[in-house]
């Protein structure tokens, strides 16, 4: 199997899983159940839930079990991009070549869609729990992981400092917390649930997400240089919006020539970190995924 053939075969898995455990779109509140599913199941790379799923595979356990791990960091994914893309936060009409959320749905509802979005998946962890799928033990482990990557350790506070830096030149090592938090924190937390549900010691868990964070870095890096140099109907949304905004980025702050040797190198720590892992087919896609990410064009 090839790699795209697995990250499609990956992607149908998460996809499956999540058609099962939201709610239906025709039950009420439709309007909000429309908007969820709209932003869900817009595409996406799903890297985010695969990673999360191969970390798991990779330290010996079941990726099955790890399945409501995966999408529950999906959903908290999709949670951010909806609130990232109002107008009070980075204006953005367009997400994965369609209208944003709240540009289809209006402001509200995307607020609540997100709101939805950000607090569901610890149901869903629970719930697998109650069902078998792993101990409440494992899942009170799940939970907080998730919390960290999104909370003042994670997600939200990246976005706090990446609003404060707009129209403001910032550090190279602002830049880089800025998406330790924003990007990377998030793809940590992929690996440690991953692991978690595996059952793996702390020094595996810590290993992989050692190379999920520096791939997270990676991920930001190639964003910014697709923001200059991507085709937007490949991408999905505009391109040249962080110029735009005066938004300082790795290109803006490095050059373009610099920031790819960036993204190489990091991807580099990525790919090293994993050498401390056993060898396994999810380890080598675990490395495939590397390589997909930092040669992207999406």
């Amino acid at each position: 199997m090839t790699f795209a053939e697995f990250m499609e075969a990956q992607t149908r898995r998460v996809d499956a899983y999540l058609t099962r455990v939201l709610p239906p779109r025709d039950t009420p509140p439709t309007h909000l159940h429309e908007a969820i599913h709209y932003t869900v199941f817009a595409g996406g790379k799903r890297v985010r839930p695969i990673m999360t799923l191969i970390a798991c595979g990779a330290l010996g356990g079941d990726t099955e079990a790890c399945l409501a791990g995966a999408a529950a960091i999906e959903m908290i994914h999709v949670s951010s991009l909806i609130h990232d893309d109002l107008p009070c936060m980075d204006d953005s009409d367009t997400r994965r070549g369609q209208p944003s959320c709240h540009r289809k749905f209006g402001e509200s509802t995307a607020v609540l869609a997100g709101d939805w979005l950000l607090v569901y998946p610890f149901e869903i962890v629970a719930r697998a729990a109650e069902e078998g799928a792993f101990t409440p033990d494992v899942a009170a482990r799940v939970c907080a992981t998730i919390a960290r990557g999104v909370c003042t350790s994670g997600i939200v506070a990246g976005q706090v400092l990446d609003l404060e830096a707009e129209s403001r030149d910032v550090t190279a090592a602002e830049l880089r917390r800025i998406h330790e938090l924003k990007t990377a924190a998030l793809m940590e937390a992929c690996a440690r649930v991953g692991a978690a549900i595996a059952g793996a010691p702390a020094q595996l868990s810590d290993t992989a997400a050692r190379s999920a964070r520096a791939l997270g870095l990676c991920f930001q890096v190639v964003d910014d240089i697709l923001d200059v140099v991507g085709d937007a109907a490949v991408l999905g949304k505009p391109t040249g919006a962080d110029s735009e905004n005066a938004k300082s980025t790795y290109v803006s702050l490095h050059g373009l020539d610099l920031a790819r040797d960036m993204a190489a190198q990091l991807a580099a720590e990525a790919r090293e970190a994993l050498d401390a892992l056993p060898d396994s087919e999810w380890l080598l896609r675990g490395r495939q995924l590397i390589d997909y990410v930092v040669g992207r064009s999406s």
